[in-house]
């Protein structure tokens, strides 16, 4: 946890490099991209605590189908630095055999966790398996994972804002930083 006057510093300090309103575009256009895929399919949403919840809560009334929306949790990391072995903190309520799912995230960024959810949603027997992240980080490298729906391409630097934070802080955002580069 940082303080307030770190938190503050940290965003004077960073650049912007995706606007509150650019930001806004890019989820409405990925709401007519979900549902030109998925309208039909009457899926489960799932949002992936707590990163995704800004994106969930700002693309969720954007979608004009029916579906049912639930929560999961679950993490690489604990108290480590490293991932490892993914934890579950959270599974679906839903029960999502024979359904289609649509997992929402803030970001792609090594892939791990969303491809070792994209199993275990697989495994509890569901029809089929969506992703739809606002931002894939750009690594220069693959990953276990491709999004279905992908809001923008991010650079490879730590970013925060609309649902990403640094150091805890500064989730709720509208837009996205980078931290400044050393």
């Amino acid at each position: 946890m940082i303080s307030a006057q770190e938190a503050k510093k940290i965003l004077e300090e960073a650049e912007l490099i995706c606007s509150a309103d650019k930001v806004s575009v890019i989820v409405k256009r990925m709401a007519g991209e979900i549902g030109a895929a998925l309208g039909d399919a009457h899926p489960i949403v799932l949002s992936v605590m707590g990163g995704a919840v800004v994106f969930s809560g700002q693309l969720l009334p954007l979608l004009n189908f029916p579906l049912d929306f639930d929560y999961i949790h679950a993490s690489r990391y604990g108290t480590e630095t490293q991932g490892n072995s993914l934890q579950w903190k959270v599974m679906p309520k839903e029960n999502v055999a024979g359904r289609v799912v649509l997992v929402l995230d803030d970001i792609l960024d090594e892939g791990h966790t969303l491809a070792a959810i994209r199993d275990e949603i697989l495994g509890l027997g569901a029809k089929s398996f969506h992703c739809a992240v606002f931002s894939d980080k750009d690594l220069g490298r693959a990953k276990p994972i491709q999004a279905d729906f992908v809001g923008t391409s991010l650079p490879n630097r730590y970013v925060f804002g609309f649902g990403m934070d640094v150091r805890g802080a500064w989730r709720n955002l509208p837009a996205i930083y980078a931290l400044k580069e050393e």
